[in-house]
C-alpha cells in the first residue's frame, strides 16, 4: 500500500516545524515513531518527507523497538562521518564521466559495453582509486538528475511522403460512409497463440503460492491442439467487434471468409439499408494491397453481398494505428492476460466475454475449415475483376463493384453522387495526354513536345552518326520509321517519371515493346532534366490497361456532374 502524497506533504511541514527545536537522536526517534504510526511503506515515506536516507528512519525505529533510555549527549553541529562526495572531489566528476551517453564518454571505458549498474560502477570507481558503495553511486545519480528508464518506441522507420494524405483521405471516406449509414470496419490479424498449457503474459489473482503450472518451454506440440489464428472485424460506428478463430492458415481466403462470417451475422442485420461497406486494413499480411487473393476473395464477397467493398490501407509502418489494435485486439489480451490458452474453447470463450465501460462488445466463433496456401491468381484473373482504383493512391486505395460497371463518386459541396461508368473500350495517345496521367496540362504538354522535339531529333541523328562511323548515305525519313514518334516518346518518358506503371505497362499502352520504351526514357529523360523539367509522381498507380481505361472513364464522368440541389 502507497502512503498518499498528502500524507506525505503533512509530515513535511511537522519536521520542517519540529526539526530545528530537536537534537539528531530525537529527530530520528520522532522518524521513526511516524514511520511505525504509518504502518507499511512508512519508512519509504518519511525518509521522503524529511529528506534523509531510509537507514536513518529505520534505525530510528529500532531504537524505539529496542526502548533505549536517553544517553544524555548531543552531538555537536557538523559531527559524524561526511558525505562521499564530500571528502573526495574528485568522486562525482569521476562517476559523471563514467555514465556519459557512449557516443561522448571515454572509448576506451570498460563499461561501454556493459550494463551500468550502481554496483559496476562502484567496482569501476573503486578500482580508479574512489572507494565508494552502490548505494552511495544510486544517491549521487539521483542528485545529478538521474533515473533508471526503459528504452521508449518512438523513433519511426523511413515514412512515406503521402502517409499523411492517406490518413486524411482515409478518414474522408469514413466520415461519408458512416454518414451515410453504411458500415466501416477495421481488419487486421491478431497474433498467432499457442494453444495448451503454455505461459501468457499477465498476472491474475490467485490463492498465494498456488500458479497455474505450465510447460518451461514455449515449443508447439504437434501432436497438441496447434495454434489459434484470431482475425478480428472491429465495427468503428457500432463499437462492436467479431473474432473468427482460425486453426489452419492466415490467408486471404481466411480473412475474407471472416469478413463474410461477420456480415452474416451482425452486418446485414445491424446494416440493413447498406448499399457499401468501407473497410480499412494494414498495408500487408493476408490482407495487403499487394496480394491478389486478397482482391480477388473480395469481389466474389461483393457478389455476394450485393454491395460495393471499399478498401483502404493503412500507409506501411503504420499498423498500430489501425483501429482495432488498440480498440479490439489490445482489450482481448488484457482480458486473457496471465491465463493458460489450453484449448480453443478457452480461447473463443476468454474473447467472447471482452468487455469495457465504453460499451465494447465482442462476438468470436471457431473456423475449423482448412485453407490452402500457395494459390496464384493471374494477370488475366485480376484484369477481369470489377475494380476500380482511385484517383488518389490507388495502389492503397479502390473499390470491388458488384457488377463489371465501373462507379465514380465525387463529392460538391458536400453531396456525393454516385454515376455507373462502362469502362473506356481502347485507349490511343490522346487519351494518355489526360492531365490526370501526366500531370500537365493539354498546353503544357504540348509546349513541352515543341521544345524538346528538336533537341530529340538532333541527339538521335547524332547518335546515329556516331553508330555509323561518318555520313548518313540516305535521306532523311528514308528507311524503317521508328516505332514510337518524337511526341510519343516524350510522353511515354513523361508517363514513366510519374510513376504510373512499369516500362512493361507503357508497353502495352503504346502498343510496342518493353525494350522500345526503355530506349525512349534514356533518350528523352536526361533531356527533361537538362531543360529544367521537373516531373512529379504521381499518386495513382495502374497494373493493367484495364485500370487506366477505367481510371479515365471514371474522371471523365466525374467532370460532368453536377451538386444536387
Amino acid at each position: 500500500m502507497s502512503i498518499p502524497e498528502e500524507a506525505c506533504d503533512q509530515l513535511a511541514v511537522k519536521f520542517g516545524v519540529l526539526f530545528p527545536h530537536l537534537d539528531e537522536r530525537q529527530r530520528r526517534l520522532l522518524m521513526g515513531a511516524e514511520a511505525r504510526i504509518l504502518g507499511h511503506g512508512g519508512i519509504r515515506a518519511v525518509a521522503r518527507a524529511a529528506e534523509v536516507s531510509e537507514a536513518t528512519v529505520r534505525k530510528g525505529a529500532d531504537e524505539l523497538d529496542a526502548g533505549e533510555g536517553p544517553l544524555g549527549r548531543v552531538r555537536r553541529p557538523g559531527g559524524g562521518r561526511k558525505k562521499a562526495a564530500e571528502v573526495d572531489p574528485g568522486l562525482r566528476p569521476a562517476l559523471l564521466a563514467l555514465v556519459e551517453p557512449d557516443i561522448r564518454g571515454d572509448p576506451m571505458s570498460p563499461l561501454r559495453w556493459t550494463t551500468k549498474s550502481t554496483r559496476k560502477l562502484a567496482g569501476e570507481l573503486t578500482r580508479q582509486g574512489h572507494r565508494v558503495s552502490a548505494d552511495t553511486v544510486g544517491d549521487l545519480l539521483r542528485e545529478e538528475g538521474f533515473s533508471l528508464q526503459a528504452n521508449a518506441k518512438t523513433v519511426e522507420g523511413t515514412q512515406h511522403p503521402d502517409r499523411d494524405a492517406q490518413f486524411r483521405y482515409i478518414n474522408d471516406q469514413a466520415k461519408g460512409h458512416i454518414g451515410a449509414g453504411d458500415p466501416v470496419i477495421s481488419v487486421d490479424t491478431k497474433k498467432k497463440e499457442l494453444v495448451g498449457d503454455y505461459k501468457n503474459a499477465g498476472r491474475q489473482w490467485r490463492p498465494t503460492g498456488e500458479p497455474v503450472l505450465v510447460k518451461t518451454h514455449d515449443f508447439l506440440d504437434r501432436q497438441g491442439p496447434g495454434k489459434a489464428i484470431p482475425y478480428g472485424i472491429y465495427d468503428v460506428a457500432a463499437n462492436t467487434g467479431w473474432v473468427s478463430v482460425g486453426t489452419d492458415h492466415d490467408t486471404a481466403a481466411f480473412a475474407v471468409a471472416s469478413i463474410r462470417r461477420w456480415w452474416q451475422a451482425r452486418g446485414q442485420a445491424d446494416y440493413p439499408q447498406a448499399t457499401r461497406l468501407l473497410i480499412t486494413a494494414d498495408a500487408g499480411g493476408s490482407n495487403g494491397y499487394r496480394t491478389r487473393a486478397w482482391k480477388s476473395e473480395l469481389a466474389a464477397l461483393a457478389a455476394e453481398m450485393g454491395l460495393d467493398i471499399t478498401v483502404c490501407h493503412l500507409p506501411p509502418g503504420t499498423s498500430k494505428w489501425n483501429k482495432v489494435e488498440h480498440r479490439l485486439f489490445s482489450h482481448i489480451s488484457m482480458n486473457w492476460r496471465g491465463r493458460p490458452l489450453t484449448s480453443h474453447e478457452v480461447i473463443v470463450n476468454s474473447i467472447a466475454a471482452t468487455t469495457t465501460r465504453t460499451g465494447l462488445t465482442v462476438e468470436a466463433e471457431l473456423d475449423t475449415r482448412t485453407y490452402d496456401t500457395g494459390l496464384k491468381v493471374t494477370d488475366a484473373e485480376i484484369d477481369a475483376l470489377a475494380m476500380s482504383r482511385h484517383r488518389f493512391h490507388g495502389d492503397w486505395n479502390y473499390t470491388l463493384h458488384t457488377d463489371n460497371a465501373v462507379r465514380s463518386t465525387r463529392t460538391s459541396r458536400g453531396q456525393a453522387h454516385t454515376v455507373l461508368v462502362q469502362p473506356v473500350s481502347r485507349l490511343d495517345a490522346v487519351c494518355l495526354q489526360a492531365p490526370e496521367l501526366t500531370g500537365l496540362t493539354v498546353t503544357q504538354l504540348e509546349s513541352l513536345v515543341r521544345e524538346l522535339t528538336p533537341a530529340l531529333d538532333e541527339q538521335r541523328e547524332h547518335s546515329r552518326h556516331k553508330h555509323r562511323g561518318g555520313a548518313r548515305l540516305r535521306a532523311r525519313g528514308a528507311g524503317r520509321k521508328d516505332s514510337l514518334p518524337p511526341a510519343e516518346r516524350i510522353l511515354a518518358t513523361v508517363l514513366y517519371l510519374r510513376k504510373i506503371g512499369t516500362q512493361e505497362l507503357l508497353g502495352q499502352l503504346f502498343k510496342v515493346g518493353r525494350t522500345t520504351i526503355t530506349h525512349a526514357v534514356r533518350e528523352a529523360g536526361p533531356l527533361l532534366q537538362r531543360h529544367g523539367h521537373h516531373i512529379p509522381a504521381s499518386t495513382a498507380r495502374f497494373r493493367t490497361p484495364s485500370d487506366v481505361m477505367a481510371f479515365l472513364a471514371a474522371d471523365s464522368v466525374q467532370a460532368k456532374i453536377k451538386p444536387a440541389r
